[in-house]
């Protein structure tokens, strides 16, 4: 008996240990399959699209000029005596500035006096001898070409005298050209020259350039498309009444903040730069604290409002051959590709006007490695804070 068992033992257990193996086997299998089901799908993150109003701003580089920059020149020759500012200071319109060595001009302005002083002494005379011959005639004790002839002499003494006067005026001139005044309010600029210069009415440098900044105009340039989106945009039979619609500007300075006070677009060139197939436009700005000064930099800034927008995040979107796609999750939560049109950008959103519509689903996350076609498994994401105000900076 004991035999029998010991026998019966061994053979149940050779027919388990060749089971076991092929169980285990079988039970790995599924395993790897159900593995390699839900590597298939991919969990992903999904959003749906619905309107919105957005801010679409738009940055251009600008340069700033007062409104009025005079070049200061000498309109005589001389040494420069007196320089009455320095760099930097703000004067108003009238002050002096410059002192030009005014002995030869003061000189030239007495001998021209002298002389109409003469001219009129010669008018004087002329118009006595005219009188004494007037009863003359009458009477006929001579004859009244001699009366004719001493007329002439009066008008030729008044001729005189108005050129001695004109020269005296002239003379006058130049010698008030000696102090050099400023045309109009504003900031001095640098003073190349100093005392003892000679100068000179010909000269190509200037003396100092003065600038009127109360208002400031900032220039820059805008692209073509650019121009023809603006004028498309805004209705009116003329740039004119376009550019009254446009609402103001702000002008971000070099340090990166914002200027307090806000702009108007007033003028915008006539022609196209051919070289940089862009167009010129001036922005006003008020400066009554003269914080910007003629040759600062900037940004122009356009804020366009857009109301009941379709916003989608700009990483949820592939370009390939000038288009913008999407992954847009259609039936059964499989993926294809959608060509968007976008009509802007808000931050780090694009406005798109046309391929989606409020309600649609499209992934937002880990597009690049996705195919049309691909079943996922969407995940919803929580809406972050919306970004509207972002600059775009050309």
């Amino acid at each position: 008996m004991n035999n029998k068992l010991r026998n019966r033992f061994i053979t149940i257990s050779s027919v388990i240990g060749i089971c076991l193996p092929v169980l285990f086997y079988g039970c790995g299998t599924g395993g790897d399959s159900k593995d390699a089901a839900m590597k298939q799908k991919p969990s992903l993150p999904v959003m749906t699209v619905n309107l919105s109003d957005a801010a679409v701003t738009t940055c251009y580089s600008a340069l700033i000029e007062g409104k009025v920059n005079v070049e200061i020149r000498p309109q005589v020759d001389g040494t420069i005596e007196k320089i009455y500012v320095d760099e930097g200071a703000f004067v108003k319109a009238g002050s002096p500035l410059f002192k030009i060595d005014d002995r030869v001009y003061s000189e030239q302005y007495k001998s021209a006096l002298a002389s109409q002083h003469a001219a009129e002494a010669r008018l004087v005379v002329a118009k006595l001898d005219e009188e004494k011959l007037v009863p003359l005639v009458q009477n006929k004790v001579i004859s009244e070409i001699q009366l004719k002839t001493a007329s002439a002499n009066t008008h030729a003494a008044q001729a005189g005298l108005e050129q001695a006067k004109a020269a005296t005026r002239s003379a006058q001139v130049n010698l008030d050209y000696t102090v050099i005044k400023a045309p109009v309010s504003g900031y001095i600029g640098k003073i190349p020259l100093r005392l003892g210069s000679l100068v000179s009415k010909n000269q190509n440098a200037w003396l100092t350039l003065l600038s009127d900044v109360s208002e400031v105009y900032a220039y820059f340039s805008m692209s073509e498309n650019d121009f023809m989106r603006f004028r498309q945009k805004y209705t009116g039979a003329t740039i004119q009444e376009k550019l009254r619609q446009l609402p103001p500007v702000s002008l971000i300075m070099s340090d990166g903040t914002r200027y307090t006070e806000k702009g108007v677009i007033a003028s915008i060139s006539g022609q196209f730069d051919q070289t940089t197939a862009s167009v010129r436009i001036r922005a006003v700005f008020p400066n009554q604290h003269g914080l910007l000064r003629s040759g600062n930099t900037g940004k122009v800034v356009f804020e366009s409002p857009f109301h009941d927008a379709l916003l989608v995040p700009q990483s949820a979107t592939v370009e390939l051959q000038d288009k913008i796609f999407v992954f847009f999750l259609d039936t059964g939560n499989k993926v294809r590709q959608q060509v968007v049109t976008v009509s802007g950008k808000s931050g780090n959103n694009y406005i798109v006007s046309a391929g989606l519509k409020p309600g649609d689903t499209i992934v937002i996350a880990g597009i690049d490695k996705l195919k049309g076609g691909m079943v996922i498994n969407p995940q919803k994401a929580t809406p972050g804070p919306k970004d509207s105000k972002a600059l775009k900076v050309k």
